[in-house]
């Protein structure tokens, strides 16, 4: 994608600190080094704590009450795992891992938590709070965990974003526009938050592309966007934030209900997962340039 572009078209190391204005030319942006650039269209991929949401008038995403651990155990000889999601669930706390390469485990934690807590990127020390979560789980968890190098572990609050209708402010303004966690933030309970993203860029440039092409006024072509995703990425949302409160409830009795009864007779219903089936169709290719 990259060798389509014009040299010098990328720009490196160029956070956005600002938007500073919006005009008949277009859209100003201000960047953390104090240059500036003007955009016929902004397309804001730039997560939850997204500056140009925030101009748009989007609240901060709200915190569910759950912090998650997240790690990378490495293998160098080859892991021993099936290709298979492990799943583990506690009182409050679940977790579990899944082979991602011949060499890679990914494995995560979630917990209860009535705040985020302090802010930390000391590996060593996540890694040691993350292990005394899970003291006396199950071994192959914990031998994961333990061959997951200290830079390779984080700690973050979850968090997510609702757009209820009528409420939450409008996807797009002019020519600058959302994408991904900058407008849709969602728990990781269906992980779907990045497959949402790749959607969104999929159909963004259906809508955008012809606009751009025939000099139309792309903040149509933005609202259609806006429209065809709002319908997907809503119930989404809302429907990772219940199963993230169904798996991390911590009442015993009801803990038992859900392990015992709506687990395995309800999640692994096909039809449960009948939302990671979405046909994005295939983008028609860029037209041979003269």
């Amino acid at each position: 994608m990259a060798s389509k572009l014009p040299p010098g078209a990328i720009s490196f190391s160029s956070k956005l600190k600002s938007v500073a204005g919006q005009g008949p030319d277009g859209t100003l942006l201000e960047l953390q080094d104090g240059r500036q650039l003007l955009s016929k269209v902004v397309l804001g991929c730039d997560g939850v704590n997204s500056p140009i949401a925030r101009w748009m008038g989007f609240s901060e995403p709200r915190y569910v009450g759950h912090m998650a651990f997240r790690g990378l155990a490495d293998y160098a000889g080859g892991q021993p795992f099936e290709s298979k999601v492990n799943y583990i669930y506690g009182r409050g706390v679940r977790a579990g891992f899944v082979p991602v390469s011949p060499t890679k485990v990914y494995w995560f934690i979630c917990f209860n938590s009535e705040t985020p807590g302090r802010k930390t990127t000391d590996g060593a020390a996540l890694k040691r709070e993350a292990l005394e979560l899970v003291r006396g789980w199950p071994d192959d968890l914990v031998a994961v965990m333990r061959s997951t190098p200290d830079d390779a572990v984080v700690k973050t609050p979850l968090v997510d974003r609702w757009l209820w209708p009528g409420l939450a402010p409008p996807a797009s303004r002019g020519g600058v526009v959302l994408v991904g966690d900058a407008w849709h933030p969602m728990t990781p309970n269906l992980g779907q938050g990045a497959c949402c993203a790749l959607e969104d860029a999929v159909v963004l440039a259906r809508h955008l592309a012809p606009a751009v092409l025939a000099g139309d006024d792309v903040g149509e072509a933005l609202r259609r966007y806006e429209s065809e995703r709002w319908g997907r990425v809503f119930p989404l949302t809302a429907r990772a934030g219940l199963v993230g409160a169904l798996v991390q409830w911590g009442n015993p009795v009801v803990c038992a209900a859900r392990d015992g009864v709506v687990i395995p007779r309800l999640v692994r219903l096909g039809p449960f997962l009948e939302h990671t089936n979405f046909e994005c169709g295939l983008l028609d290719p860029a037209a041979p340039s003269a």
